[in-house]
């Protein structure tokens, strides 16, 4: 236990203070959760600030090509950045804060606190990033609502937080959150709260600010695009389907 608690915080610290070992004293590994939903069947590591009780997550998963190259566009072209490293055939992720969306919808779609034309637009563009993108089985489980108070009001983002199907469906369909039936609940407040002109404004808001990412990040996006060319991201019953 002692080894295990010794590799986990190295690699707390490579994730978080870019391999700064000298905090160590004062984390503990509280906690290894093993996550049997998903293929990637991820370990959950709960990090523990001995002096003070703050906690924080990171995760071990399978790397796969698929779910490098999507956390990669995360990185690049998402409102937030996503930190990862990998190792081999392994993958280490950070946390991605927020509200699962399966609980959102359950516990917070219909409450009288939230402000749904704003939570909605949040969806309409993440639907359009995820398409844009390539991202997809965007169901309601493997993305999070980050809810912020506002001056006035609270704003929402939404941020995907599982990436193994980049560029790996055939089917256009499949990189559009709305056609996901776990998603029905929040797709039909959009029709019920949201006009046709709204929506094309707000896709149009979220491919400009791709646009400007793109833009700003195009070397790196160019040698990224370069990288994943050659690969083989699908499999032939995928790319006919």
């Amino acid at each position: 236990m002692g080894f295990l608690k010794d590799g986990l915080l190295k690699c707390y610290a490579i994730l978080k203070t870019e391999g700064d070992y000298s905090f160590a004293a004062n984390l503990s590994v509280e906690r290894i959760d093993f996550c049997s939903f998903g293929n990637s069947q991820p370990f959950r590591i709960r990090i523990v600030n001995v002096n003070n009780g703050n906690y924080d997550h990171f995760y071990i998963k399978k790397a796969d090509a698929n779910r490098i190259y999507g956390l990669e566009w995360e990185h690049l072209l998402a409102t937030s950045r996503v930190t990862f490293f990998t190792y081999g055939q392994t993958l280490i992720e950070e946390h991605i804060a927020g509200i699962p969306g399966d609980i959102f919808i359950r516990d917070y779609l219909n409450s009288p606190e939230t402000n749904k034309v704003r939570l909605l637009k949040t969806f309409v563009k993440f639907n359009e990033s995820c398409f844009i993108r390539l991202l997809g089985d965007m169901r309601s489980y493997n993305f999070v609502v980050d809810i912020t108070p506002d001056i006035e009001g609270t704003q929402y983002n939404i941020r995907a937080i599982d990436f193994d199907q980049q560029c790996y469906e055939g089917r256009m369909r499949l990189y559009m959150p709305q056609f996901a039936k776990e998603n029905y609940p929040i797709v039909k407040e959009v029709v019920k709260h949201l006009d046709s002109e709204s929506i094309k404004q707000y896709q149009a808001e979220e491919r400009s600010r791709t646009a400007y990412r793109i833009a700003t990040e195009r070397y790196r996006v160019r040698e990224l695009m370069d990288t994943m060319l050659p690969e083989e991201l699908s499999t032939p019953e995928k790319l006919s389907s």
